[in-house]
């Protein structure tokens, strides 16, 4: 009986899919989102003198939350390949402040709203999308975090606004810069638009 038991367990452990997957991705970008509001609903960094704080908070979220290489990848496509590894490091460091200076404000400007974590999908086994909402007074903003696994660590590499991805937003103006540029090209412009920061 009790051989019996044990395959019928191991039967069913090997048929079952094993639970490895199963809400990690959703808990780590639910968990990062949460650490963003936490510092966003801080009622000691709610004056304009803490401004700077509340910045180097979310910074440090967003390298925890960001596989910038990823996301940076994915973005040049094709034209990573192009820039020397000297090169893809500075661009990755540039695309990440650009990215601050165009959305370090929006996410400053939060006030309040319902965030709703509703669906994880798995695109394969090591890349999965989370399906968000922010639920505002007069409308619903659909927010979908790509994500990565990488040594067993969950990280987003595109985020989808209501239906706009980031890497392709990014790609098609790189790809238009770099159709008639070199990379130092490219990055000339980046750390132009860094300065005037």
């Amino acid at each position: 009986m009790k051989k019996r038991l044990a395959k019928l367990l191991l039967l069913l452990f090997l048929l079952l899919p094993l639970p490895v997957h199963a809400g990690i991705p959703l808990d780590a970008v639910q968990a990062s989102v949460n650490k963003v509001l936490d510092v966003l609903r801080d009622p000691k960094l709610k004056a304009d003198s803490a401004k700077e704080i509340k910045k180097n908070k979310l910074r440090v979220i967003y390298k925890e939350m960001f596989d910038e290489i990823e996301f940076s990848k994915r973005t040049l496509a094709r034209n990573w390949a192009k820039f020397s590894p000297a090169q893809q490091k500075e661009f990755v460091d540039l695309f990440e402040q650009v990215l601050e200076k165009n959305y370090m404000e929006r996410i400053l400007a939060y006030s309040d709203e319902k965030i709703e974590f509703y669906k994880e999908s798995m695109l394969s086994d090591n890349q999965a999308e989370i399906q968000t909402r922010v639920i505002t007074s007069s409308k619903e903003i659909p927010i979908f975090y790509r994500m990565i696994r990488k040594d067993n660590s969950w990280k987003v590499y595109d985020v989808i606004v209501e239906n706009i991805s980031l890497v392709q937003n990014y790609r098609t103006q790189f790809n238009a810069i770099l159709n008639k540029n070199t990379p130092e090209q490219l990055l000339d412009i980046l750390r132009k638009k860094v300065k005037e920061q």
